[in-house]
């Protein structure tokens, strides 16, 4: 994949960045080398490489998932003008 200059124009409208032309005739060749890097990357064998989240292994911290109620729904609604059985009640906005 390559950038003319009708694309970097238009990225950089899209952006709303203001480029003039000598910096877009520029910007052509910068962002055909980042491309060409990209491509370059894409090349290389990473089938037995493991996937990481660090540059250092560490476990993660897991804590079972328990479904419970949370036993505060009276302290959530306390500060409510108006509730029902641990529920907000709001005045009707649509007829």
């Amino acid at each position: 994949m390559s950038v003319d200059l009708a694309t970097v124009k238009r990225v950089a409208r899209l952006a709303r960045i203001a480029v003039s032309e000598d910096e877009a005739n520029r910007m052509v060749g910068e962002l055909n080398g980042i491309l060409g890097f990209v491509e370059q990357l894409s090349e290389v064998n990473v089938d037995s490489v493991e996937a990481m989240t660090s540059v250092t292994p560490m476990a993660m911290k897991k804590r079972t998932d328990e479904v419970t109620d949370g036993s505060k729904a009276a302290d959530i609604v306390a500060n409510a003008p108006v509730t029902d059985h641990n529920f907000f009640l709001v005045p009707k906005v649509v007829e």
